[in-house]
């Protein structure tokens, strides 16, 4: 599938190049390794210019938004159904965390021109972990252990194509916000991961 990133012009990456230095006040410049740091002159660039938004960084935002809403649903399901400390916080953290990084994707995302997706890709649950609906309903019916063993597989798999999506993202993307927020994904859910496979075992 080819995306066409639109916008990515000046209202979203920024100038064409670094800022150039202003003259008010002095800007101290790092040497390398070893060396002394010196004052830059005026007009003088510093840094370098963001990398522009390409077709693997859309794919990651479009894809990773209903893939955070649809594990947030499984998260709410939890209050109602168990009554496990665990399987409580690790519904609290997910929600904590992903909840915030929707907000920063589809905000990048209008930054572009493109309208947040709004819609849970089932289909793709094969490639990225996503619940079918019957496993979903399932999850649903489900109380007390029964429940928390479900949705420890689950969400366990959930993450699992969370990090398959981080990687690929790490692979071929250039937007500096994208790939911070993929490293951030990739970290987090694998610590959570081994968390859940070490719940998942006790319940055994």
């Amino acid at each position: 599938m080819t995306f066409l990133v639109a916008g990515c012009s000046p209202e979203f990456s920024g100038s064409s190049g670094p800022s150039p230095v202003g003259t008010d006040a002095p800007v101290i410049v790092p040497g390398s390794p070893g060396a002394p740091a010196r004052t830059a002159s005026p007009g003088e660039r510093i840094g370098q210019a963001p990398a522009a938004a390409v077709a693997a960084d859309v794919r990651f935002a479009e894809g990773m938004i209903p893939h955070h809403r649809q594990a947030l649903e499984m998260a709410a399901l939890v209050q109602a159904r168990t009554t496990t400390r665990t399987v409580r916080s690790f519904a609290r953290r997910i929600a904590a965390t992903q909840t915030p990084e929707i907000r920063a994707m589809a905000g990048w995302l209008r930054e572009l021109g493109r309208t947040p997706p709004d819609t849970h890709a089932h289909a793709d649950a094969a490639g990225y972990g996503m619940a079918t609906r019957k496993e979903l309903n399932a999850l649903r019916a489900a109380r007390g252990t029964a429940f928390d063993r479900l949705f420890l597989q689950l969400m366990t798999r959930h993450h699992e194509g969370a990090l398959r999506m981080a990687d690929e993202q790490l692979a071929s993307g250039a937007d500096q916000r994208m790939r911070l927020l993929a490293k951030d994904v990739y970290s987090g859910q694998s610590i959570e991961i081994a968390r859940m496979r070490k719940a998942l075992e006790a319940l055994r």
